[in-house]
C-alpha cells in the first residue's frame, strides 16, 4: 500500500476472493477483477480462477487466490525481455495487461477445443449400436454442465470491459483503444465458440431425446402385440377352465389337440391381422 499508494479500499478487497468481475477506479489506479474458466480434473468441471489487477501509471500488480501457470509464464517472458533489453510487452502497465488477458483467452480458447472433441465423441456415439444411451446420456449432461460453467465464468467480462474504457484511455492515451479492441475481439470469439457449442450440445440432447422417444415407443409396440397376442390365448383357456357341468369339446376323441389347434389358429390370425395393418 505504502510503496504503489494503493488505496486502503482495494487493500481490504484483496484478503479474500470475490464472487463477480468488476472495475473500480482510484485516482490514478485502476482495480480489476477477473475470472477465467480452468478445469480441475479432480472435480471433473471448470471452476472461476479470480486474477485481481491493479494498474498504475508505471506498474501493474496481479493478485490471483491459486496456481496460475499462465501468469508463471508471462513473467518468465517479461524477465527474459528485460534480460535482451527489449520491453514491447511491458511498454506500460496497460499493455501488460493486455497481452495477459490475451494470453488467458487463448487459454480458454484452448479449453474449448477439448470441449469441442467430447461433443464430437457424442455425435459419433449416438448412432453407434454398441453405445449405452445411459452413458451417452451422461455425457451430454456432463458437458451442458461445463459450457454452463463456462458462460457463468465469463459472462460479465463484457460489462467490465465497458467500464474499463474511458478510464484506461484516459490513462494511457488514446492510441489504447486499439488494444482494447483486441480483447473485446478476443472475447467475443471465446464467447461465440462457446455459444456454438452450447446450440451444438442442445442439438444432440434433441436428438437423444428423440432416439429415446423412439425406443420407448418401439418397447411399447411390442408389449402391446404381446398383449393382443396372448388375449385369445388366456381367453380360451380361462373359458376351458371354467367349473361347468358341460364344456363343449371336452370329453370327446382328441380334445386337447383341438384345443391346441384352436389357440395356434387364433394366435396366427392374429399375426397376419397386425401383418396387414403393416403394425409388424
Amino acid at each position: 500500500m505504502s510503496k504503489y499508494s494503493i488505496h486502503p479500499l482495494v487493500a481490504e478487497e484483496l484478503i479474500k476472493p470475490t464472487l463477480r468481475p468488476k472495475v473500480d477506479v482510484y485516482d490514478s489506479t485502476i482495480y480489476l477483477i477477473l475470472h477465467f474458466p480452468i478445469y480441475n480434473h479432480t472435480r471433473r468441471e471448470y471452476q472461476g480462477c479470480e486474477i485481481d489487477f491493479i494498474l498504475g501509471k508505471n506498474f501493474l500488480i496481479t493478485v490471483h487466490y491459486g496456481s496460475s501457470n499462465l501468469l508463471f509464464e508471462m513473467g518468465k517472458i517479461f524477465e527474459a525481455e528485460g534480460m535482451l533489453g527489449e520491453n514491447s510487452i511491458a511498454k506500460n502497465s496497460g499493455i501488460l495487461f493486455f497481452h495477459i488477458v490475451r494470453q488467458f483467452y487463448i487459454f480458454s480458447g484452448d479449453q474449448l477445443g477439448t470441449l469441442q472433441s467430447k461433443i464430437e465423441d457424442i455425435s459419433d456415439r449416438i448412432f453407434e449400436k454398441r453405445s449405452s444411451l445411459y452413458d451417452v446420456v451422461r455425457k451430454i449432461s456432463h458437458v451442458r454442465i461445463e459450457i454452463l460453467d463456462f458462460y457463468r465464468i465469463i459472462t460479465f467480462h463484457k460489462e467490465v470491459f465497458n467500464s474499463l474504457e474511458f478510464v484506461a484511455l484516459k490513462n494511457f492515451g488514446s492510441d489504447y483503444a486499439h488494444y482494447l479492441n483486441n480483447i473485446n475481439g478476443e472475447y467475443s470469439k471465446l464467447w461465440n465458440l462457446l455459444d456454438s457449442h452450447r446450440h451444438t450440445i442442445e442439438s444432440l440432447q434433441e436428438t437423444m431425446d428423440s432416439l429415446l422417444s423412439h425406443r420407448a415407443n418401439d418397447i411399447m409396440k411390442v408389449l402391446t402385440i404381446m398383449a393382443f397376442v396372448t388375449f385369445p390365448l388366456m381367453l380360451i383357456t380361462s373359458m376351458f377352465g371354467m367349473n361347468t357341468s358341460w364344456l363343449p369339446i371336452v370329453g370327446i376323441k382328441g380334445d386337447f389337440w383341438i384345443i391346441m389347434g384352436s389357440m395356434a389358429f387364433c394366435t396366427f390370425s392374429m399375426f397376419i391381422f397386425f401383418k396387414r395393418k403393416k403394425w409388424l
